[in-house]
């Protein structure tokens, strides 16, 4: 007997049900990407920042080749006022791009300054290979802890007596 009912029904409800299903699993992978290439350019930033950091601190360290020293804060780098005019090291106080938060610092052993800074961010890395000449420190890092960007003054040399011939 006929039911008036077509033989195909039910079967749009079930190609609509898969489509959406399909859907989900294509922006799923495509958040997922997003995510990923995210975090790649807030590890890029972290690397530019890091860097600037770094030459900031030596830029300052450099200043004076007759008594180098070594920044006690940040903000002398923003403004150092060991000259009559005011030296900017570093434009602006960055931020920790991984965090949004503030840098750690890194103090030298002797405590007398200011060596670098390192991100406060826990989590593996990325980026494990490929880094210029200095940051190849980074290679292989199991955490950002791990990036530490430091400003290593030279060692003083104090000069060897000759021994009497």
């Amino acid at each position: 007997m006929p039911t008036g009912k077509s033989a195909q029904s039910g079967f749009a409800y079930l190609y609509v049900l898969m489509l959406i299903a399909l859907i989900g699993m294509g922006l799923a992978a495509a958040g997922t990407l997003w995510r990923t290439e995210a975090q790649r350019a807030r590890e890029a930033e972290l690397l530019f920042v890091g860097d600037a950091y770094r030459q900031a601190i030596r830029s300052y360290y450099e200043l004076d080749p007759a008594q180098p020293r070594l920044p006690q804060s940040l903000d002398e780098l923003l403004e150092d006022d060991r000259r009559p005019d005011t030296v900017r090291h570093l434009r602006r106080a960055y931020r920790d791009p991984l965090t949004g938060g503030e840098f750690a610092l890194i103090r030298s052993p002797e405590n007398k300054g200011i060596v670098g800074v390192v991100s406060q961010a826990t989590g593996h890395p990325f980026k494990q290979a490929g880094f210029q000449a200095e940051n190849t420190v980074f290679s292989g890092a199991d955490s950002y802890a791990d990036w530490r960007f430091v400003f290593s003054p030279p060692v003083a040399q104090t000069p060897q007596p000759v021994p009497p011939k």
